[in-house]
């Protein structure tokens, strides 16, 4: 059953929504779960990923590699971390585009704004 009537639950629609969104909304959309001990410490279970947070890659070719997030590229939904790159043809390194649904955050940038975030999201007050 539907539960808003401003909210559409077509396939089609929420597709639209997602591979059209603006990149403040991206933004929210590209959120990476915490590690166990981040998540016990405070009381959330995921954040927007930002540039120098510390992540492990959980899925895919590239998991168990840990690094920082050099890159948050809203426009193709990927995130770059420090050596995760592949060499070209020609000699050169590229970095490895990563989803950010398959790392895990393990350190988090900790500034006043995103302080006042996990605040907010705090579900155990």
């Amino acid at each position: 059953m539907k539960q808003k009537a401003t909210v559409s639950s077509s396939r089609r629609k929420s597709r639209k929504a997602y591979f059209t969104a603006p990149s403040h909304i991206r933004r929210k959309l590209m959120s990476a779960p915490l590690s166990k001990d981040l998540r016990a410490k405070y009381n959330v279970r995921s954040l927007p990923i930002r540039r120098d947070d510390e992540v492990i890659i959980c899925r895919g070719h590239y998991h168990d590699r840990e690094g920082k997030v050099t890159q948050v590229y809203r426009k193709k939904w990927r995130i770059h971390i420090e050596r995760v790159t592949r060499d070209k043809a020609n000699g050169q390194t590229v970095p490895i585009g990563i989803h950010p649904s398959k790392v895990m955050i393990t350190k988090i940038k900790m500034d006043k704004d995103r302080k006042a975030l996990l605040d907010r999201k705090n579900r155990a007050t």
